[in-house]
């Protein structure tokens, strides 16, 4: 079976390669708009929804984001392989939106998970890559968690929920391949 939206879902990927160029406006604002529309428990909407277009700030997070990487004896690994290799943590992505959730709501991670989801659907639809990614939540960790709260404009008492890199590929970027053996029905 299938129709539009389970064409997009199949033909979503984690895109690791983002061209320069800055997708249309209009393209984000819709891309934003399916996150505040997504579900969440009893309708509590514990997200902001903040779109990041200023590729200097995106950068700064970036290197930021390595560099408190290097500090976490848990990231020492990729960190390694980060500095190393000179790989882009954030796939040199033009924008970024970001998730920040009220952390009062015990539900607050799961419905920004679903929000994440609408992002990186209505990009699809709309022929934007994306790229679900947490690891910049190190950011909020270090010891400039706060300047960059403010930078991002966090809403008093929010944390990072997650973030969606967004732009279009600077290559193809196939799906992933599904594994059935995920699913089972119980009847």
């Amino acid at each position: 079976m299938t129709n539009d939206v389970l064409n997009v879902i199949r033909e979503r990927s984690s895109c690791k390669a983002f061209a320069d160029e800055l997708p249309e406006r209009e393209k984000l604002e819709a891309i934003a708009q399916a996150a505040i529309q997504s579900p969440s428990a009893t309708n509590k909407q514990p997200w902001q929804v903040i779109v990041v277009t200023d590729k200097a700030l995106i950068d700064e997070m970036e290197a930021e984001t390595v560099r408190v990487m290097g500090q976490l004896p848990a990231y020492k690994g990729f960190y390694d392989l980060i500095t190393s290799t000179g790989m882009k943590l954030f796939y040199n992505a033009p924008c970024m939106v970001v998730l920040p959730i009220d952390k009062k709501n015990p539900y607050s991670a799961y419905d920004c998970g679903i929000a994440s989801q609408s992002v990186c659907i209505a990009a699809q639809s709309l022929g934007v890559a994306s790229h679900i990614i947490a690891i910049n939540e190190v950011v909020f960790q270090g010891d400039r968690a706060e300047e960059f709260k403010d930078k991002l404009h966090f809403p008093e008492g929010y944390e990072f929920g997650l973030a969606v890199l967004l732009g279009n590929p600077a290559a193809d970027n196939a799906p992933h391949t599904p594994n059935p053996d995920k699913i089972t029905f119980v009847d």
